[in-house]
């Protein structure tokens, strides 16, 4: 059996996404994106499938073809699209993009069947382990968390004032939720013990 790594490169106008067999190192297949950066990437959990995000669009490729045209492409967001998951049976698949928005797409027809506004760029989106929620952050310092259920922000977390948030994720079983930002400081966060040692 072999394992498939998919990595995505940008350099000038040869943006590419490439795959190798994760024991060997060596390249197997190559998908070239002519008009747009790679700016993320994700494999179903299937297999079957990689989605592959940029400008404005994302580009849905199957992984078991040779083919190296996308089968899909999802249209809607205005600006990079900067996060992007899928559901874990692949029904759905959820983006973020610094047009300011979160949406929720139908993998089988690339019809948008959600749009969640954030009201300033979005930097990440990951969907809870639970399949419920959604957990986006922003630049303007929010992280919040979408209630699928209920449609709506139920929770709004700012982590520091006026400080980007680029990047959220949330442990396998829930438990944990973790945002990280690129403000450098040699002292802690107001709130926040100072540890030692």
């Amino acid at each position: 059996m072999s394992r498939r790594a998919a990595g995505g490169s940008y350099a000038d106008s040869n943006a590419r996404s490439r795959f190798w067999e994760a024991l060997s190192g060596i390249c197997s297949r190559t998908i070239q994106h002519t008009d747009s950066q790679v700016n993320r990437l994700c494999i179903s959990p299937d297999k079957r499938f990689l989605a592959a995000a940029g400008h404005t669009t994302v580009r849905l490729y199957d992984i078991k073809s040779s083919n190296p045209n996308h089968i899909l492409q999802f249209e809607g967001h205005t600006n990079n699209v900067t996060g992007v998951g899928f559901h874990c049976e692949g029904k759905w698949m959820v983006t973020s993009s610094e047009d300011g928005t979160v949406k929720i797409w139908d993998t089988r027809s690339g019809v948008v069947q959600r749009d969640y506004p954030h009201g300033s760029p979005v930097n990440d989106v990951v969907i809870h382990p639970n399949q419920g929620e959604l957990i986006s952050c922003d630049q303007a310092g929010n992280v919040r968390i979408w209630d699928l259920g209920e449609n709506k922000c139920t929770h709004q977390l700012i982590p520091e004032d006026d400080v980007p948030v680029r990047s959220v994720t949330v442990a396998t079983d829930g438990s944990m939720l973790v945002a990280g930002n690129n403000l450098v400081s040699s002292t802690p966060p107001s709130g926040f013990p100072e540890r030692h040692g």
